[in-house]
């Protein structure tokens, strides 16, 4: 069956990457298909930490406060001296929260929940997944990708104009592309485990063996469900049984203690752990996220949230592309994104390292709220600052209040499909209002009173600057009152430009 009529864009794997650009496209009224060969939903814990950054995306995309609802804080770890007794820490070095920054603990929500939360944003948007339709085939050209799939109900071939793969590790649109996978496998073979359990409380992560790769375990309640998540290595070699009598020796054997009874197994996965990454995220019209474009080894709980950011970098400037905007726009996806997973590869390495040796604690490193494009072709300043907050930066939040005297907090201006221009204590903004394009005055007289003056602190802006924010919560520009050309210019370029006639038509 062929499918003549042409949409925007083919999501290829329906895990969170998939979700996410889908969430993405649909709220910006962009067509889509989001296809996954799996009959079913995915249904373990793989990935079970949210960091703060991810935290604030969810927010934008209207899930945090439900995906909170399922989960919650990481339990404190317990870890078991050789003769039985143990000693309680925090797996998480706890900061508090700032205006600026106002989520600074992960949070720990299993993946099969975080992703059922997903699916049910997109639903309200309008738009589901299709499980078990496998992406077999495709050619790209100058207009647009011809994907073959095959489903229950047979073969289709479809036209679309831009094609993601979020298919995994394994990523079939990367094998077919024939882009390079760099990486080392590094050495170490672990399970994971969903299971449900008698013997231990729920009340702290368990931990056996630490430093000993031979003994090590790890016994986790999953926040949100009755089960716990065991992971440990394994020998490099042979078949390991992760029935739940199997994982029953396994535990006793390594923690000593016979108490410890597997009920059932909800999901289990032996790995090898790898470190890799795509010599490209882009070829013409196709794109890779997630897994698909990178691997990362599980510690420090960085693979789903930088899957998570990688599709919302490259959902608002597809969408802005295919509403007008130059395509050189989607060449700043692995220009900003490549180098991000590269210094996440290298962070989750060195924490696997001080793993083996049995240092498990987490701080601010693992939170991505650092993350930013200072070097992007998307970045503009005029004048050029010195120090401080610079265009690729994470925007910050700040609480402020609005002209009628309720609170305000940035993110909730920020919130949603558009860019947002903040000018802070001036009379008129240097440029006209136009579609996708939301303008506030910070200051006196404006619509937003930074009274607390956290505002006014943490930007340190001059009088008459101008700040944009991306739809995605990085600073695109800061520009000084007197170059409202180069803004003009940078807004062309990302798909905000203003014709002249539709200006003089604004002004009669």
């Amino acid at each position: 069956m062929t499918q003549n009529s042409t949409i925007d864009v083919l999501i290829s794997g329906a895990g969170a990457a998939g979700l996410t650009l889908a969430i993405e496209l649909a709220r910006r009224g962009i067509s889509f298909r989001l296809i996954e060969k799996l009959n079913d939903p995915f249904r373990g814990s793989r990935g079970k930490g949210i960091q703060p950054r991810t935290q604030e995306v969810f927010e934008d995309l209207g899930i945090l406060d439900r995906i909170v609802a399922l989960g919650g804080a990481y339990p404190k770890q317990r870890e078991y001296r050789n003769d039985g007794s143990f000693i309680d820490s925090d797996a998480m070095v706890r900061e508090e929260a700032t205006p600026a920054e106002p989520y600074h603990l992960p949070l720990m929500v299993p993946q099969f929940l975080t992703e059922r939360v997903m699916r049910e944003r997109l639903i309200e948007l309008g738009h589901r997944p299709e499980f078990g339709c496998e992406l077999i085939g495709f050619e790209q050209d100058e207009a647009g990708v011809t994907a073959q799939l095959n489903s229950q109900s047979g073969d289709e071939t479809i036209r679309v104009r831009w094609l993601v793969g979020a298919d995994g590790g394994r990523s079939f649109v990367r094998h077919a592309l024939d882009i390079g996978f760099p990486g080392k496998t590094l050495g170490v073979r672990a399970i994971v485990a969903d299971v449900a359990l008698t013997g231990l409380d729920r009340d702290a992560w368990h931990r056996f063996g630490e430093g000993d790769m031979q003994r090590q375990l790890a016994l986790c309640p999953l926040v949100g469900t009755d089960l716990f998540q065991i992971q440990g290595p394994i020998p490099l070699e042979g078949e390991i049984d992760l029935s739940a009598a199997g994982l029953t020796a396994l535990v006793r054997e390594r923690t000593g203690r016979e108490n410890i009874d597997v009920q059932s197994v909800s999901w289990a996965s032996a790995y090898t752990m790898n470190a890799r990454l795509s010599d490209r995220y882009r070829l013409g019209r196709i794109f890779l996220v997630g897994d698909a474009a990178h691997t990362h080894p599980p510690t420090g709980g960085q693979g789903l949230n930088t899957s998570v950011q990688d599709a919302y970098n490259l959902g608002w400037k597809l969408a802005a592309v295919i509403a007008g905007a130059p395509d050189q726009l989607l060449d700043s996806y692995e220009e900003e994104r490549r180098p991000i997973a590269a210094a996440m590869l290298g962070l989750a390495t060195k924490l696997l390292d001080a793993l083996k040796r049995g240092d498990v604690r987490r701080g601010r490193e693992v939170h991505q709220l650092d993350i930013g494009y200072p070097e992007s072709s998307v970045a503009l300043e005029k004048p050029e600052r010195r120090g401080g907050l610079l265009a690729g930066d994470r925007a910050p939040d700040a609480p402020l209040a609005g002209a009628a005297g309720q609170p305000r907090r940035l993110f909730d201006m920020f919130r949603g499909a558009h860019w947002t221009l903040l000018c802070y204590e001036v009379d008129e903004t240097v440029v006209p209002p136009r579609k996708g394009l939301h303008i506030h005055r910070v200051g006196r007289s404006g619509d937003l009173l930074d009274e607390s003056g956290h505002f006014r602190s943490v930007y340190a802006l001059t009088p008459g600057d101008h700040v944009l924010v991306r739809p995605d919560g990085y600073i695109g520009a800061i520009v000084a009152s007197g170059a409202s050309s180069a803004l003009e210019a940078y807004l062309a370029k990302v798909g905000l430009g203003m014709t002249a006639e539709r200006h003089d038509a604004e002004t009669c």
